[in-house]
């Protein structure tokens, strides 16, 4: 299995980390680094941008798979694998069923982008 290959494999276990964020019985710092994981996966900016050659394709194939793979290593086996069972189905053709689960995510980045309009025109 090439890297790619294998980036892929852990970018399905984004639904369960969803889960698992949401769960009481995860620990704290496994909640933490699943949020960031999370924000990062869904953002719609990337940390380096696509179009520089190479690189572009760090966050893709090395930066997300690295979050994803720490944060199911946070989290406790027996809790991941029920988060697992939970989440097939969630996401037909990597697209969320449950549209309304991104909405805290939508949420951070108008907020994010208000912040900066509201900086730069109201100074």
């Amino acid at each position: 299995m090439n890297l790619k290959e294998r980036a892929n494999k852990l970018k399905i276990d984004i639904p369960a980390v969803f889960i698992a964020l949401r769960k009481k019985e995860t620990p704290m710092i496994a909640k933490i680094f699943a949020g960031i994981t999370i924000i990062y996966a869904l953002s719609p900016i990337d940390l380096i941008p696509d179009f520089i050659p190479v690189l572009g394709y760090l966050d893709d194939v090395i930066i997300l798979p690295g979050l994803i793979a720490l944060t199911v290593r946070l989290i406790p086996a027996d809790i991941f694998a029920e988060c697992r069972i939970h989440a097939e189905g969630l996401w037909a053709d990597y697209k969320p069923k449950r549209w309304y689960l991104a909405l805290p995510i939508v949420a951070i980045w108008l907020l994010v982008i208000y912040l900066i309009i509201k900086t730069i025109w109201f100074r």
